[in-house]
Protein backbone atom coordinates (compact mmCIF):
# COMPACT_ATOMS: atom_id res chain seq x y z
CA UNK A 1 0.00 0.00 0.00
CA UNK A 2 1.50 3.33 -1.10
CA UNK A 3 -0.02 6.74 -0.39
CA UNK A 4 0.68 10.28 0.76
CA UNK A 5 -1.60 11.87 3.35
CA UNK A 6 -1.20 15.58 4.07
CA UNK A 7 -4.14 16.79 6.18
CA UNK A 8 -5.49 20.27 5.63
CA UNK A 9 -5.65 22.75 8.55
CA UNK A 10 -9.37 22.41 9.17
CA UNK A 11 -11.15 23.97 12.14
CA UNK A 12 -14.74 22.75 12.57
CA UNK A 13 -17.31 23.84 15.15
CA UNK A 14 -20.23 21.41 14.90
CA UNK A 15 -23.54 21.14 16.71
CA UNK A 16 -26.95 22.60 17.38
CA UNK A 17 -26.47 26.21 18.47
CA UNK A 18 -22.90 26.39 17.12
CA UNK A 19 -23.65 29.74 15.46
CA UNK A 20 -23.55 31.32 18.93
CA UNK A 21 -19.77 30.86 18.81
CA UNK A 22 -19.30 33.01 15.70
CA UNK A 23 -18.20 36.17 17.59
CA UNK A 24 -15.54 34.12 19.38
CA UNK A 25 -14.23 32.82 16.05
CA UNK A 26 -13.99 36.36 14.66
CA UNK A 27 -12.10 37.44 17.78
CA UNK A 28 -9.82 34.43 17.49
CA UNK A 29 -8.71 35.72 14.08
CA UNK A 30 -8.06 39.18 15.50
CA UNK A 31 -10.57 40.62 13.03
CA UNK A 32 -12.68 43.73 13.60
CA UNK A 33 -14.44 44.37 10.27
CA UNK A 34 -16.54 41.41 9.18
CA UNK A 35 -18.37 41.48 5.85
CA UNK A 36 -21.27 39.01 5.69
CA UNK A 37 -21.76 37.39 2.28
CA UNK A 38 -24.96 35.73 1.05
CA UNK A 39 -27.31 35.29 -1.90
CA UNK A 40 -30.28 37.66 -2.26
CA UNK A 41 -32.56 34.89 -0.97
CA UNK A 42 -30.60 34.51 2.28
CA UNK A 43 -30.47 38.14 3.30
CA UNK A 44 -32.72 37.60 6.34
CA UNK A 45 -30.37 34.95 7.73
CA UNK A 46 -27.36 37.11 6.89
CA UNK A 47 -28.95 40.02 8.77
CA UNK A 48 -29.20 37.84 11.89
CA UNK A 49 -25.54 36.86 11.52
CA UNK A 50 -24.51 40.52 11.17
CA UNK A 51 -26.56 41.38 14.26
CA UNK A 52 -24.70 38.76 16.28
CA UNK A 53 -21.41 40.41 15.32
CA UNK A 54 -22.51 43.83 16.55
CA UNK A 55 -19.90 46.55 16.02
CA UNK A 56 -17.62 44.07 14.27
CA UNK A 57 -20.00 43.89 11.28
CA UNK A 58 -19.37 46.29 8.39
CA UNK A 59 -22.42 45.15 6.45
CA UNK A 60 -23.89 42.56 4.12
CA UNK A 61 -23.07 41.81 0.49
CA UNK A 62 -25.98 39.81 -0.93
CA UNK A 63 -25.08 39.30 -4.60
CA UNK A 64 -23.56 35.80 -4.53
CA UNK A 65 -24.70 33.66 -7.44
CA UNK A 66 -24.07 30.24 -9.00
CA UNK A 67 -20.69 29.39 -10.51
CA UNK A 68 -19.16 32.73 -9.34
CA UNK A 69 -19.15 34.84 -12.52
CA UNK A 70 -15.97 36.95 -12.69
CA UNK A 71 -18.07 40.13 -12.85
CA UNK A 72 -19.68 39.31 -9.51
CA UNK A 73 -16.30 38.41 -8.02
CA UNK A 74 -14.78 41.73 -9.11
CA UNK A 75 -17.66 43.72 -7.66
CA UNK A 76 -17.45 41.85 -4.35
CA UNK A 77 -13.70 42.38 -4.14
CA UNK A 78 -14.14 46.11 -4.71
CA UNK A 79 -16.87 46.29 -2.07
CA UNK A 80 -14.78 44.40 0.50
CA UNK A 81 -11.77 46.62 -0.17
CA UNK A 82 -13.82 49.81 0.15
CA UNK A 83 -15.08 48.70 3.57
CA UNK A 84 -11.67 47.52 4.75
CA UNK A 85 -13.11 44.08 5.55
CA UNK A 86 -10.60 41.90 7.38
CA UNK A 87 -12.77 38.76 7.48
CA UNK A 88 -15.63 37.46 5.34
CA UNK A 89 -18.48 35.49 6.88
CA UNK A 90 -19.90 33.30 4.08
CA UNK A 91 -23.48 32.31 4.98
CA UNK A 92 -25.07 29.82 2.61
CA UNK A 93 -23.96 27.15 0.16
CA UNK A 94 -21.41 26.79 -2.59
CA UNK A 95 -22.32 30.05 -4.34
CA UNK A 96 -21.68 32.20 -1.28
CA UNK A 97 -18.63 30.30 -0.10
CA UNK A 98 -17.26 30.46 -3.64
CA UNK A 99 -17.64 34.24 -3.58
CA UNK A 100 -15.75 34.38 -0.30
CA UNK A 101 -13.00 32.34 -1.91
CA UNK A 102 -12.81 34.77 -4.82
CA UNK A 103 -12.15 37.59 -2.34
CA UNK A 104 -9.61 35.51 -0.43
CA UNK A 105 -7.82 34.59 -3.64
CA UNK A 106 -7.29 38.28 -4.41
CA UNK A 107 -6.60 39.73 -0.97
CA UNK A 108 -5.94 36.79 1.35
CA UNK A 109 -8.96 37.84 3.45
CA UNK A 110 -9.79 35.02 5.89
CA UNK A 111 -13.15 33.28 5.58
CA UNK A 112 -15.42 31.90 8.26
CA UNK A 113 -17.95 29.64 6.57
CA UNK A 114 -21.46 29.12 7.91
CA UNK A 115 -22.97 26.44 5.63
CA UNK A 116 -26.73 26.24 5.24
CA UNK A 117 -26.66 23.48 2.59
CA UNK A 118 -24.76 20.23 2.15
CA UNK A 119 -22.48 21.50 -0.64
CA UNK A 120 -19.10 20.82 1.00
CA UNK A 121 -17.19 23.72 -0.58
CA UNK A 122 -16.43 25.07 2.89
CA UNK A 123 -13.94 22.26 3.55
CA UNK A 124 -11.86 22.64 0.40
CA UNK A 125 -9.09 24.88 -0.96
CA UNK A 126 -10.73 24.61 -4.41
CA UNK A 127 -11.96 27.81 -6.05
CA UNK A 128 -13.93 28.32 -9.25
CA UNK A 129 -14.67 31.33 -11.45
CA UNK A 130 -16.78 31.47 -14.60
CA UNK A 131 -15.85 33.73 -17.49
CA UNK A 132 -17.28 33.78 -21.02
CA UNK A 133 -19.14 30.54 -20.41
CA UNK A 134 -16.10 28.61 -19.15
CA UNK A 135 -15.66 27.64 -15.50
CA UNK A 136 -12.03 27.61 -14.38
CA UNK A 137 -11.00 25.99 -11.13
CA UNK A 138 -7.86 26.00 -9.05
CA UNK A 139 -6.45 24.86 -5.72
CA UNK A 140 -5.00 27.37 -3.27
CA UNK A 141 -4.81 27.08 0.51
CA UNK A 142 -5.42 30.82 0.84
CA UNK A 143 -9.10 30.20 0.08
CA UNK A 144 -9.61 27.44 2.66
CA UNK A 145 -11.92 28.83 5.37
CA UNK A 146 -10.16 29.42 8.68
CA UNK A 147 -13.18 28.04 10.52
CA UNK A 148 -16.41 26.29 9.57
CA UNK A 149 -19.47 26.55 11.79
CA UNK A 150 -21.92 23.71 11.24
CA UNK A 151 -25.21 24.43 12.99
CA UNK A 152 -27.87 21.95 11.79
CA UNK A 153 -30.66 24.36 12.74
CA UNK A 154 -29.57 26.60 9.85
CA UNK A 155 -30.46 23.87 7.34
CA UNK A 156 -34.10 23.80 8.49
CA UNK A 157 -34.86 26.59 6.02
CA UNK A 158 -33.52 24.53 3.11
CA UNK A 159 -36.60 23.18 1.26
CA UNK A 160 -36.90 19.38 1.05
CA UNK A 161 -36.31 19.26 -2.71
CA UNK A 162 -33.12 21.32 -2.42
CA UNK A 163 -32.01 19.32 0.60
CA UNK A 164 -32.14 16.13 -1.45
CA UNK A 165 -30.05 17.36 -4.37
CA UNK A 166 -27.65 19.25 -2.12
CA UNK A 167 -27.00 15.99 -0.27
CA UNK A 168 -26.53 14.11 -3.54
CA UNK A 169 -23.94 16.71 -4.51
CA UNK A 170 -22.14 15.94 -1.25
CA UNK A 171 -22.24 12.21 -1.98
CA UNK A 172 -20.52 12.93 -5.30
CA UNK A 173 -17.53 14.29 -3.38
CA UNK A 174 -17.31 11.11 -1.33
CA UNK A 175 -17.65 8.89 -4.40
CA UNK A 176 -14.82 10.49 -6.33
CA UNK A 177 -12.60 10.58 -3.24
CA UNK A 178 -12.79 6.78 -3.14
CA UNK A 179 -11.31 6.35 -6.62
CA UNK A 180 -9.18 9.51 -6.79
CA UNK A 181 -5.58 9.22 -7.93
CA UNK A 182 -4.49 10.64 -4.56
CA UNK A 183 -6.85 8.50 -2.47
CA UNK A 184 -5.59 7.36 0.93
CA UNK A 185 -6.99 5.09 3.66
CA UNK A 186 -7.96 7.87 6.08
CA UNK A 187 -9.96 9.88 3.57
CA UNK A 188 -11.52 6.71 2.16
CA UNK A 189 -12.88 5.89 5.61
CA UNK A 190 -14.34 9.39 5.86
CA UNK A 191 -15.80 9.21 2.36
CA UNK A 192 -17.47 5.86 2.92
CA UNK A 193 -19.02 6.99 6.20
CA UNK A 194 -20.12 10.22 4.52
CA UNK A 195 -22.04 8.24 1.88
CA UNK A 196 -23.59 6.07 4.58
CA UNK A 197 -24.69 9.05 6.68
CA UNK A 198 -26.18 10.91 3.72
CA UNK A 199 -27.89 7.88 2.18
CA UNK A 200 -29.49 7.14 5.53
CA UNK A 201 -30.58 10.69 6.35
CA UNK A 202 -31.57 12.35 3.07
CA UNK A 203 -34.83 10.43 2.50
CA UNK A 204 -35.82 11.24 6.09
CA UNK A 205 -34.98 14.93 5.60
CA UNK A 206 -37.16 15.02 2.49
CA UNK A 207 -40.06 13.23 4.21
CA UNK A 208 -39.73 15.09 7.51
CA UNK A 209 -38.12 18.50 6.83
CA UNK A 210 -38.18 19.53 10.50
CA UNK A 211 -36.49 16.34 11.73
CA UNK A 212 -33.43 17.91 13.36
CA UNK A 213 -31.78 14.55 14.08
CA UNK A 214 -31.91 13.68 10.37
CA UNK A 215 -30.66 17.16 9.46
CA UNK A 216 -27.77 16.76 11.90
CA UNK A 217 -26.76 13.41 10.41
CA UNK A 218 -26.99 14.84 6.90
CA UNK A 219 -24.75 17.77 7.84
CA UNK A 220 -22.29 15.37 9.45
CA UNK A 221 -22.18 13.47 6.15
CA UNK A 222 -21.74 16.74 4.25
CA UNK A 223 -18.81 17.67 6.47
CA UNK A 224 -17.12 14.34 5.69
CA UNK A 225 -17.88 14.84 1.99
CA UNK A 226 -16.33 18.29 1.88
CA UNK A 227 -13.30 17.12 3.83
CA UNK A 228 -12.86 14.23 1.40
CA UNK A 229 -13.11 16.49 -1.63
CA UNK A 230 -10.64 18.96 -0.15
CA UNK A 231 -8.01 16.34 0.65
CA UNK A 232 -7.86 14.36 -2.60
CA UNK A 233 -8.45 14.95 -6.30
CA UNK A 234 -11.48 14.93 -8.54
CA UNK A 235 -12.23 12.86 -11.63
CA UNK A 236 -14.66 12.67 -14.54
CA UNK A 237 -17.82 13.44 -12.59
CA UNK A 238 -16.63 16.84 -11.37
CA UNK A 239 -15.10 17.70 -14.75
CA UNK A 240 -18.42 17.06 -16.47
CA UNK A 241 -20.36 19.06 -13.89
CA UNK A 242 -17.98 22.00 -14.18
CA UNK A 243 -18.45 21.96 -17.95
CA UNK A 244 -22.24 21.66 -17.70
CA UNK A 245 -22.54 24.34 -15.04
CA UNK A 246 -20.06 26.85 -16.35
CA UNK A 247 -21.05 26.55 -20.00
CA UNK A 248 -24.80 25.95 -19.83
CA UNK A 249 -25.44 27.56 -16.42
CA UNK A 250 -27.29 24.46 -15.24
CA UNK A 251 -28.19 24.37 -11.53
CA UNK A 252 -25.22 23.06 -9.57
CA UNK A 253 -26.60 20.48 -7.14
CA UNK A 254 -29.22 19.19 -9.56
CA UNK A 255 -26.57 18.65 -12.23
CA UNK A 256 -24.38 16.66 -9.84
CA UNK A 257 -27.39 14.55 -8.91
CA UNK A 258 -28.20 13.66 -12.51
CA UNK A 259 -24.63 12.98 -13.67
CA UNK A 260 -23.34 11.01 -10.67
CA UNK A 261 -24.87 7.56 -11.37
CA UNK A 262 -23.66 7.72 -14.98
CA UNK A 263 -20.14 8.81 -14.04
CA UNK A 264 -19.99 5.91 -11.59
CA UNK A 265 -21.24 3.51 -14.26
CA UNK A 266 -18.51 4.82 -16.58
CA UNK A 267 -15.88 3.91 -13.97
CA UNK A 268 -17.59 0.71 -12.76
CA UNK A 269 -14.97 -1.79 -13.96
CA UNK A 270 -11.94 0.49 -13.58
CA UNK A 271 -12.36 0.96 -9.80
CA UNK A 272 -13.94 -2.22 -8.40
CA UNK A 273 -12.82 -1.70 -4.79
CA UNK A 274 -14.31 1.79 -4.69
CA UNK A 275 -17.52 0.52 -6.27
CA UNK A 276 -17.86 -2.18 -3.62
CA UNK A 277 -17.47 0.39 -0.83
CA UNK A 278 -19.96 2.78 -2.42
CA UNK A 279 -22.53 0.01 -2.86
CA UNK A 280 -22.04 -1.18 0.73
CA UNK A 281 -22.49 2.34 2.10
CA UNK A 282 -25.68 2.73 0.07
CA UNK A 283 -26.98 -0.71 1.02
CA UNK A 284 -27.22 -1.57 -2.68
CA UNK A 285 -26.01 -4.37 -4.93
CA UNK A 286 -24.51 -1.95 -7.47
CA UNK A 287 -23.04 1.51 -6.86
CA UNK A 288 -24.48 3.21 -9.96
CA UNK A 289 -27.93 1.70 -9.46
CA UNK A 290 -27.92 2.60 -5.78
CA UNK A 291 -27.12 6.24 -6.53
CA UNK A 292 -29.81 6.47 -9.20
CA UNK A 293 -32.37 4.92 -6.86
CA UNK A 294 -31.40 7.31 -4.06
CA UNK A 295 -31.89 10.28 -6.39
CA UNK A 296 -35.38 8.98 -7.19
CA UNK A 297 -36.08 8.42 -3.48
CA UNK A 298 -35.35 12.06 -2.66
CA UNK A 299 -37.56 13.26 -5.51
CA UNK A 300 -34.77 14.61 -7.70
CA UNK A 301 -34.90 15.04 -11.44
CA UNK A 302 -32.84 12.39 -13.22
CA UNK A 303 -32.50 13.94 -16.69
CA UNK A 304 -30.27 16.77 -17.92
CA UNK A 305 -33.03 17.56 -20.40
CA UNK A 306 -35.28 18.41 -17.46
CA UNK A 307 -32.63 20.82 -16.15
CA UNK A 308 -32.63 22.83 -19.38
CA UNK A 309 -29.92 21.15 -21.42
CA UNK A 310 -30.56 20.85 -25.17
CA UNK A 311 -29.71 17.78 -27.20
CA UNK A 312 -27.41 19.91 -29.34
CA UNK A 313 -25.32 20.66 -26.23
CA UNK A 314 -24.18 17.05 -25.83
CA UNK A 315 -21.34 17.27 -28.35
CA UNK A 316 -20.24 20.67 -27.08
CA UNK A 317 -19.94 19.47 -23.50
CA UNK A 318 -18.24 16.22 -24.56
CA UNK A 319 -15.61 18.29 -26.37
CA UNK A 320 -15.03 20.54 -23.36
CA UNK A 321 -14.82 17.66 -20.89
CA UNK A 322 -12.29 15.72 -22.97
CA UNK A 323 -10.15 18.66 -24.13
CA UNK A 324 -8.28 18.89 -20.82
CA UNK A 325 -9.62 16.05 -18.66
CA UNK A 326 -8.98 15.43 -14.98
CA UNK A 327 -7.28 12.17 -14.05
CA UNK A 328 -9.80 9.33 -14.03
CA UNK A 329 -9.47 5.59 -13.28
CA UNK A 330 -10.86 4.80 -16.73
CA UNK A 331 -9.32 6.66 -19.69
CA UNK A 332 -11.44 9.64 -20.69
CA UNK A 333 -12.41 9.00 -24.30
CA UNK A 334 -14.82 11.18 -26.22
CA UNK A 335 -17.09 8.37 -27.44
CA UNK A 336 -17.52 7.04 -23.91
CA UNK A 337 -18.10 10.48 -22.44
CA UNK A 338 -20.62 11.29 -25.14
CA UNK A 339 -22.50 8.07 -24.36
CA UNK A 340 -22.44 8.96 -20.66
CA UNK A 341 -23.88 12.40 -21.42
CA UNK A 342 -26.53 10.91 -23.70
CA UNK A 343 -27.72 8.58 -20.93
CA UNK A 344 -27.75 11.45 -18.42
CA UNK A 345 -29.57 13.69 -20.89
CA UNK A 346 -32.32 11.11 -21.39
CA UNK A 347 -32.47 10.19 -17.70
CA UNK A 348 -31.91 6.47 -18.24
CA UNK A 349 -31.17 4.20 -15.29
CA UNK A 350 -27.52 3.14 -15.73
CA UNK A 351 -27.14 -0.16 -17.53
CA UNK A 352 -25.82 -3.19 -15.69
Amino acid sequence: MDFVFEPLPWRVIFGVGALDRLPDEVARLGAAKALVLCTPEQRVMARDVARRLGENSVGIYDKATMHVPVEVARAAREHAAALGADVCIAVGGGSTIGLGKAIALEFGTPIIAVPTTYAGSEMTPIWGLTEAGVKKTGNDRRVLPRAVIYDPTLTLSLPPALSGVSGMNAIAHCVEALYAQSANPVISLMAEDGIRALADSLPRVVREPTNLAARTRAQYGAWLAGASLGAVGMAIHHKLCHALGGTLNLPHAETHTVVLPHAVAYNRYAAPDAMARIAAALGADDAAHGLFDLAVAVGAKTSLRDLGMRESDIDRVADLATANPYWNPRPVMRDGVRALLRDAFEGYRPAS
